[in-house]
């Protein structure tokens, strides 16, 4: 049972950091900022998705 476990929860990871990566391009960064996010992202999924979470860039005024 741990197994599946562990796999829902990386799934469940993969889905939030690629809504993360989805959400720092479509915000009003710079392209180096963005660039740096999705890096950090990647690399770090769990604590980088967390980080992004508190500090990341805001999405553009007007849009979801």
């Amino acid at each position: 049972m741990g197994i599946e476990i562990g796999g829902l929860l990386g799934l469940i990871i993969l889905v939030a950091d690629v809504w993360a990566i989805v959400k720092t391009v479509g915000s009003s960064a710079s392209t180096g900022g963005k660039v740096f996010w999705i890096v950090l992202i990647i690399i770090l999924p769990v604590l980088g998705l967390i980080i992004w979470l508190v500090a990341g860039p805001r999405p553009v005024k007007g849009t979801l």
